[in-house]
């Protein structure tokens, strides 16, 4: 599984990139988690921040943050639609 966080660094992108990464983990499963912090390279999924890619799909952009619930949900949903 291919995770991508979208935003430029801020606080609020770096702590969903934070909780992301416990879900992950918390999960037990093997996914790559990364940042995209280039603008241009954001603006080619959405134009609000902080948002979140899961295997090149685009799953939230903007606030409020999801919760650690909500991305569990997505990233089970992901895995159960293969």
């Amino acid at each position: 599984m291919d995770i991508k966080i979208l935003g430029p660094g801020c606080p609020n992108c770096n702590k969903l990139e934070e909780t992301v990464k416990k879900v992950v983990s918390q999960l037990g499963i093997s996914a790559e988690v990364s940042h995209i912090k280039d603008i241009k390279e954001i603006f080619k999924y959405t134009q609000v921040t902080p948002g979140i890619l899961i295997n090149g799909k685009l799953k939230h952009s903007g606030f409020p943050l999801p919760s650690e619930d909500r991305i569990r949900n997505m990233i089970i949903e992901e895995l159960t639609s293969k």
